[in-house]
Formats: structure tokens, C-alpha cells, sequence
């Protein structure tokens, strides 16, 4: 706890609060973001009415037979569901548009114990334009097919398959549900293609409003992002609310924090837009509301198809890693600037976890190997700065004796320190290690905690769900930056900091600076508000780290560290003719130069 172990602490924080900064949004965002959301809404609500206004005076001219190109034919005009299933998913299949109208996942259950339910809301659709006579355009969501047919292969596999004569043609859905899989294969086939296109051109609307699954519908809003693959590369939008495609997209993806809806493209669309916004109303059930446009340029002739996919399923990296080129990269396990973090993840955090968890039923007990683990594979950087800081405080005696010869000279007391450290061979930089080794381990496990749907459901403890905070004590009001409740892991973690800070006193050679004075109060505090709306996972994890690290400390310090050779060391060391680092001979150039004009300043002040 020297001056450069406060500073990696301060470097800590700050990247913490950056980290989290980058992926929450402030309050004026939101209300920004609801007047948007009514906006939206408003528009859609137009746009489907003149849909359905001009649909219904397509099929009213078509039984009156006004038209003479349109097909006189008995229209139905109920909607009817045929539901199919699997054994991960039960899709039910609505007729009018032809389309899955509410996708159940048979493994998981929302916050609330009730079923997790994709694309099951009104706002939820898939239409393009159809031309449905002479002059006249159709939204193929809104019209109604015939009767679904289920056809069952001997793989296992189902096939629904849905037909609408139109416009002397033919439109065909058909949807395909392979055993065990979330995804669902989708063919848009077009008989007379000529005449219900328009030069080719397939413009594809996909509406999608996710609806809260976990206990905490605002931090479940703040992990959601749209995600894509443009042009053979992945990006993500979360406080943009809307990306134009200018290149080809493969796929997009409404993502929430553990489960996902998306359509990928057999063939990529060749241009578009995706749009979205985030409900700003805490209380509301509904995480956003999302529009993708999709354009792709058929070529002209009688027959087409278009080939497309559905995923209706779970943010689990193995699964995704077998549907579509990079639908992986949907798990945050590290991105933009904490994109360093992502191989940490990938090929440390990952599969050690995956290994422990194999044969261990506690995923609490799991994240403590886990934290073992870690703390193994960094203990040599950590005994190393353990030894600079027992040396820095065999060097506290001749510390304070410098103080009280030179007085309230800061600048010279810091000159003077400098070269009793080079002359004893202590590297004043070596306590900074465990505060900067912190650094990307917890970024990439707070990445990691919050996407790993292993977690989700998993309790420990008096922890009900490590994917979220344990919530010990519930206030009837809102503290700001703390929220509404209090995590017991949360204060375990800020108690033993405060704990290791306090230990870490005891080896700091100057205590008279403010900032290391109060330091064991102020990070601790800092940590309580940061920490009390994470998954318990990651502060679980952060407790068993900080209850390692005073063992090791105490053992360290006490059973392995020779302070008597230590100081034979030091006296060794000051025996050795020393060579002056460039850096530290500018340093202390430009301290002594500071020292010698503050001097003339004061000379006129005292003549005076």
C-alpha cells in the first residue's frame, strides 16, 4: 500500500467504473430512449393499419371478382395454430403470415417460474411485400394462409408447410424442426415469382419485442444487444438504437442476456437496417422493441426461393458455435476495448470452469476451484510483491529518519527516498502488481458471470440464483447507486477488502499522504456500490480471492519471507556500486530543479 500500489488501485476503479459506464446508459438516455419507443410504436401502429386496410380491399375485390387478374376464391379469415415440438422447443405455427406466433423453451423457466416464452407478443412479425394484383400490394403478414400440413421424416425431423394461392401464383412456407435443435429451417418458395415481385426485390420486415426472463428486468435490459454479421464480421449495437447495413449481412440477432431470437440468411441480404429501443420504464415487463428491414435481390424468373433460418434459444456458447459463422460471439465474454479479455475467457476462464464443473454438482463450490486455480497461476507475481513490500518495510525506520531530518521538504524527502531504494535494490513499482493483475481477471470474469447461462438457476448458499445478486435485506425505497436491496456476498467482498487494506497498512512505509491514509476506508465504500447489482457468482468469487489473499499474506509474511536476510540483502545491495536508470536520473534531475526554484522563491518572500 505504497504510493504505486494507491495508484493501481485508482487505475482499478477507474477502469471498473469506465467498464461499467460503457455498458449501462444514464437516465437521460432512457427518457430519450422512451420518447423514441412511443415514437416508434406510434409509426408501426400506422403502418399496420394502412397494411391491413389495403389487404383487406385486395381480398374484398379479389371474392367480388373487380378484378379480373385476382383469383376468386373462398378466403379464410380465422386464424388457426398447429403446434410442433421437440424436445428443447415447442413451436406454435400461426397461419396468417404463416409463421411461428410463440416459441416456448421447454428447459428454462423465466424469473417469474412461468415458461420462457420467444417471439409470443402481437408486436412480434415476419412479412414482406407481396404484389396481390394489378396495381395493388399485400403484406404477407397480415394475410391468411391455408391450413398448415405436418409432414414427419424418419430422422425425426417435422416439416410444416404452408400455402397461399396469389395473384395467378403461389406462395409456400415451409419450416423444418430437427430433433434436439433450437433451430428451424425456413424456405420461402415463390410460384410466379414475376408477378409477385417487383423486379425481384424481397423486402423482409422483422419485428421482435423481447419480454423480460429474469428476476431483474432492468439489468436484464441493460445486458441486451442487437447483433449481427455484416459483411463476414461480427459487431453488436447497445446504445446505438439503429445500424444501416451497406454491406451483406448473414445474420441479425435480438439478444438478451441469456436468451436469443435470429434469423440468418441462406443467402445474404444485400443491404438494410436494424433499428431498436429500450424500454425506459423500470417496471415494464417489455426489454425493447426492434425492427430489422431486410433487402435481397432475387433473380427474375418464374420460380424462386428463399432460404432463411430461426434460432429460438438459449445464449449458450457451444450451441451457437454450431449455427452460423461467429453467432458465438453473442455470449459477451469480451468486446471493443475489453476485447483483450475475450481469450482469457476463452481459453483459461472456460474451460477450467467447463473441467470443474464436470464432475462437481455446486457451481459455487465450482467458481472457489476456479478462484484457486487463478490465484495458482499468479502466485509467483504475487510472492514477488509480497517480498517488495516486506522490503519496503524493513526500510520504514530510515524512512521516518529521512522525514525528520529534512523536515516538511516533500520534494527533497522524495529525492532522498528514491535513492535509498536504488541503493537497497527495492523496486518501489512491486506492490502495484496485485492491483494491475486484478485488472483483466475481473473484467474478463465480470464478463463471464454475466453471460454464462450455466449460472442461471443455480443456487448457493442463501443465494438463489448466482446469475444475479443475493438480495438479503429489501428497502421499500431506492438508494441512489445502491438500489433497492443489499447482497450478503457484496459485503463480504467490500468486508474482507477493507480487511486486506487495513493488513496492508501495516507494510506501507509512508502513512503521513492522505490518499494511502484513507485509502482502506474509500476503496471498500467504492466496492459496496459497484458490486451490489452484480451476479452473486462474481462476488462470491471476489470474496474467496480477497480471504485467499490475507492467508497468503499472513503465511508469506510470517513463514516464508526472512526478514533478517532481508535486511543482510539491503546492506549487500548498498555495497554494490550502482548504474542510475535513465528514467530515474531525469526524475530526480527535475525534482531537484523543482526543489532549488521553490527556494528562490522563497528567498525575495523572507528578504521582504
Amino acid at each position: 500500500m505504497d504510493r504505486n500500489t494507491v495508484i493501481g488501485f485508482i487505475l482499478l476503479a477507474i477502469l471498473l467504473f469506465l467498464y461499467l459506464f460503457i455498458s449501462t446508459k444514464n437516465s437521460q438516455e432512457l427518457q430519450i430512449q422512451k420518447q423514441r419507443e412511443q415514437d416508434s410504436l406510434a409509426f408501426v401502429k400506422r403502418a399496420q393499419d394502412s397494411v391491413r386496410i389495403a389487404n383487406d380491399t385486395a381480398v374484398v375485390a379479389a371474392v367480388r371478382g373487380e378484378d379480373s387478374s385476382a383469383i376468386a376464391r373462398p378466403v379464410i379469415r380465422e386464424e388457426r395454430f398447429q403446434v410442433v415440438e421437440n424436445e428443447v422447443i415447442r413451436i406454435s405455427f400461426t397461419n396468417k403470415g404463416a409463421q411461428p406466433s410463440a416459441v416456448e423453451l421447454k428447459n428454462y423457466v423465466s424469473g417469474n417460474g412461468k415458461p420462457v416464452i420467444l417471439n409470443g407478443t402481437e408486436f412480434d412479425k415476419i412479412s414482406y411485400s407481396v404484389n396481390s394484383g394489378p396495381g395493388q400490394s399485400s403484406q404477407v403478414g397480415e394475410l391468411f394462409f391455408d391450413t398448415a400440413s405436418i409432414a414427419r421424416q424418419a430422422d425425426g425431423s417435422q416439416t410444416v408447410t404452408f400455402e397461399l394461392p396469389l395473384n395467378e401464383g403461389k406462395l409456400v412456407h415451409q419450416y423444418t424442426l430437427k430433433p434436439d435443435s433450437y433451430l428451424v429451417d425456413w424456405n420461402v418458395q415463390m410460384n410466379g415469382a414475376d408477378r409477385l415481385l417487383t423486379q425481384g426485390a424481397f423486402n423482409l420486415i422483422w419485428q421482435s419485442r423481447p419480454m423480460q426472463h429474469e428476476k431483474d428486468a432492468a439489468y436484464e435490459r441493460l445486458q441486451s444487444t442487437i447483433c449481427f454479421y455484416e459483411d463476414n464480421d461480427f459487431d453488436y449495437i447497445m446504445s446505438k438504437t439503429s445500424h444501416k447495413f451497406e454491406k451483406p449481412v448473414q445474420w441479425v440477432s435480438i439478444a438478451q442476456q441469456f436468451f436469443n431470437t435470429t434469423l440468418i440468411a441462406g443467402n445474404s441480404f444485400n443491404s438494410g437496417e436494424v433499428s431498436w429501443v429500450k424500454t425506459a420504464d423500470d417496471t415494464s415487463s417489455v426489454i425493447a422493441s426492434a425492427t430489422a428491414n431486410l433487402q435481397a435481390k432475387l433473380p427474375l424468373g418464374a420460380m424462386a426461393s428463399v432460404p432463411m433460418q430461426l434460432y429460438f434459444g438459449p445464449n449458450d456458447y457451444k450451441i451457437l458455435k454450431q449455427q452460423a459463422p461467429e453467432m458465438d460471439k453473442i455470449v459477451n465474454l469480451g468486446r471493443d476495448m475489453y476485447a483483450f479479455v475475450r481469450p482469457i475467457n476463452k481459453y483459461i476462464v472456460m474451460p477450467v470452469f467447463n473441467f470443474f464443473g464436470s464432475f462437481i454438482g455446486s457451481l459455487g463450490i465450482v467458481i472457489a476451484l476456479l478462484t484457486i486455480f487463478i490465484r495458482l497461476l499468479t502466485s509467483p507475481l504475487v510472492y514477488t510483491s509480497y517480498l517488495s513490500g516486506a522490503k519496503m518495510k524493513a526500510l520504514r525506520p530510515e524512512i521516518e529518519k529521512l522525514k525528520a531530518r529534512l523536515g516538511n521538504d516533500q520534494q527533497q524527502v522524495g529525492v532522498e527516498q528514491m535513492k535509498l531504494f536504488r541503493e537497497a535494490g527495492v523496486n518501489p513499482l512491486g506492490g502495484c502488481i496485485p492491483a494491475l493483475l486484478q485488472i483483466p481477471i475481473f473484467f474478463a470474469l465480470y464478463s463471464f458471470f454475466n453471460s454464462s447461462i450455466s449460472l442461471r438457476g443455480e443456487s448457493f448458499l442463501w443465494a438463489d440464483d448466482l446469475s444475479i445478486y443475493d438480495a438479503v435485506i429489501n428497502f421499500p425505497f431506492h438508494i441512489w447507486g445502491l438500489g433497492s436491496h443489499l447482497s450478503l456476498f457484496t459485503l463480504l467482498a467490500t468486508g474482507t477488502s477493507f480487511l486486506i487494506s487495513i493488513y496492508n497498512m501495516n507494510m506501507t512505509p509512508d502513512q503521513s499522504n492522505p490518499a494511502i491514509k484513507y485509502m482502506p476506508y474509500i476503496f471498500p465504500f467504492v466496492l459496496l456500490f459497484v458490486f451490489n447489482r452484480l451476479p452473486s457468482a462474481l462476488t462470491w468469487y471476489y470474496t474467496v480471492s480477497n480471504v485467499i489473499t490475507l492467508i497468503l499474506q499472513w503465511v508469506i509474511n510470517n513463514y516464508i519471507i526472512d526478514h533478517d536476510k532481508i535486511l543482510a540483502n539491503i546492506e549487500a545491495n548498498r555495497k554494490k556500486p550502482k548504474v542510475k536508470p535513465k528514467w530515474q536520473e531525469r526524475f530526480e534531475e527535475m525534482q531537484e530543479s523543482q526543489r532549488k526554484l521553490q527556494e528562490a522563491k522563497k528567498k525575495p518572500n523572507q528578504r521582504g
